[in-house]
């Protein structure tokens, strides 16, 4: 199993937001850079970086961004604010090895389609769930669609990856994200990672025997010391 540390950037700072309210954020008064370099130097090979602040058209976060991905040393996967086609390709240009789409997969799925085929095995598309619904726009908006559905809609296309993000695990019982987890990826005809379940070493090693998820994303467990990066890549190793 694959570990994607995660720096969530707002304002140019790395913060946690409680359910993506970034009206009130976790503030982590740590250098976004320094703190992508000791993932790499950890041993972390893959980093997922969210920007938030581009979800508003705001791109106060590019420089930095631009900065790990070149100089830090670790593949970046990025997300945040991918509304076009066009961005897309700009920064796979710039270096981004993946990049992570959810609310343009609700909106214009067809944009989602197009960016697989031409950049194949570089598209992961972003499945956040609340109360049993795949929801968008920073997880403001709640769609019509079931995360089985939604699966299904790019089952034939050529994505890297899909992660799958459980809103409720910020309220609810581990058990009840585990048995997500375990249907969606089921479901999938790609690789699967987990977003919102590992919250404790414990967590990790059971997300391990879960049939066909093959990663882990950890991001506020790395950021308030519940999980030590160096261990959780210790555990998360065949």
């Amino acid at each position: 199993m694959i570990l994607y540390p995660m720096i969530e950037l707002l304002d140019g700072r790395c913060v946690s937001l409680f359910r993506g309210r970034t009206d009130e954020p976790h503030i982590w008064h740590i250098d976004p850079f320094a703190k992508a370099k000791s993932f790499a130097e950890a041993g972390a090979e893959w980093l997922q970086i969210t920007d938030f602040d581009a979800m508003s058209g705001d791109e106060r976060n590019t420089d930095v961004i631009r900065e790990i991905i070149q100089t830090a040393g670790i593949s970046v996967q990025l997300g945040g604010g991918f509304s076009s086609l066009k961005r897309i390709a700009e920064w796979i240009d710039y270096g981004a090895s993946r990049i992570v789409v959810g609310s343009l997969a609700l909106h214009q799925p067809e944009v989602v389609k197009e960016a697989a085929k031409l950049f194949p095995d570089q598209i992961v598309l972003a499945v956040d769930v609340f109360e049993g619904h795949v929801v968008s726009d920073g997880w403001q908006q709640k769609s019509a669609f079931t995360p089985s559905a939604f699966l299904k809609a790019f089952e034939d296309d050529p994505l890297a990856a899909i992660i799958i993000t459980d809103i409720d695990a910020d309220f609810g019982d581990a058990e009840d994200s585990l048995a997500l987890i375990t249907a969606l990826a089921s479901e999938a005809r790609t690789e699967v990672f987990a977003r919102g379940f590992s919250r404790s070493l414990d967590d990790l090693s059971r997300l391990k025997y879960v049939p066909f998820v093959s990663g882990a994303l950890i991001g506020r467990a790395l950021f308030d010391g519940s999980i030590e990066l160096e261990a959780a890549l210790d555990v998360a190793k065949p």
